[in-house]
């Protein structure tokens, strides 16, 4: 076995012992849940695991794209955020740093622009890292016995993965100032109040909870989904005029040129369900 082989089969086993992958269909929709797999430390996004997370979300959008991917933790945690004891070294070696904080721009990225819808299934303790992958899915679910927030500025970090700007726009400047710059923990209850998460579970209801939510977009047009994302993301990051610049142009070119609008109106005229495509 050569080299780059060896090397080739050892961070795929990383990824799968960081980063379990489940596949299921649900309601007529293919779901991948993925589930950081380092309970006994809280599931730390160092690097390996951030590596890991862009390789998975960068398949899954390249290859057979699944309807929804679901995020969430094992044991007791989703996340507590960054490794600081591995950043000591991590910081020393700027070469490093800068692939590290590339893949966790990206792996947020993917979540926030690829085609899937991404939720992030919040079973327990949420910080910093955790957060900022969190504030960049479509919805956010979340476990009653939770606590989330920022955290960094405790321990004299900086977040680098969006959750400055991300943060700001989902719960707006005055509750992002508070998060950001006290590095408190919050409830559950406080994340859905503030418009971060879009329900509060027990434990043992979150999973089959978060499940029924996805139940609400089965039967919807896969394109019109992924269109729909692209829409949304250009009011997050753009000024009125170019959203609406952004909003005329992808309308016309689905309305022209997609077999899914088509059907859509074909199918209210002929009462009966659509079949979409996709396309």
């Amino acid at each position: 076995m050569s080299e780059v082989t060896t090397d080739l089969v050892a961070e795929q086993a990383d990824v799968e012992a960081l980063i379990l992958s489940e596949r299921v269909e649900h309601a007529g929709m293919d779901v991948v849940v993925l589930t950081f797999n380092r309970p006994d430390h809280r599931n730390p996004l160092d690097k390996k695991t951030i590596k890991a997370l862009r390789t998975i979300l960068t398949g899954l959008v390249e290859g057979d794209t699944p309807d929804a991917v679901i995020l969430t933790g094992s044991g007791k945690a989703f996340s507590a955020g960054g490794d600081l004891k591995g950043y000591q070294s991590l910081y020393r070696d700027p070469e490093a740093f800068g692939e590290f904080m590339a893949d966790f721009s990206a792996a947020a990225n993917l979540l926030e622009r690829g085609p899937m819808l991404a939720v992030s299934m919040i079973n327990g303790v949420c910080v910093a890292g955790g957060l900022e992958l969190s504030l960049a899915c479509d919805f956010v679910t979340i476990s009653n016995a939770a606590r989330i927030g920022d955290g960094h500025l405790k321990f004299g970090q900086l977040p680098g993965a969006g959750g400055s700007q991300r943060l700001v726009r989902a719960i707006g400047v005055q509750r992002a100032r508070q998060w950001l710059l006290t590095g408190k923990h919050f409830d559950a209850q406080t994340a859905v109040d503030a418009g971060l998460a879009m329900f509060a579970a027990p434990p043992d209801e979150l999973r089959r909870r978060t499940f029924a939510l996805l139940e609400e977009f089965s039967g919807m047009t896969p394109l019109g989904l992924r269109t729909m994302k692209r829409l949304i993301a250009a009011a997050l990051q753009t000024d009125l005029d170019e959203g609406l610049r952004i909003e005329t142009r992808e309308v016309f070119e689905y309305a022209t040129t997609s077999y899914d609008a088509i059907e859509g109106l074909s199918a209210f005229a002929e009462r009966r369900p659509p079949q979409y495509k996709g396309r």
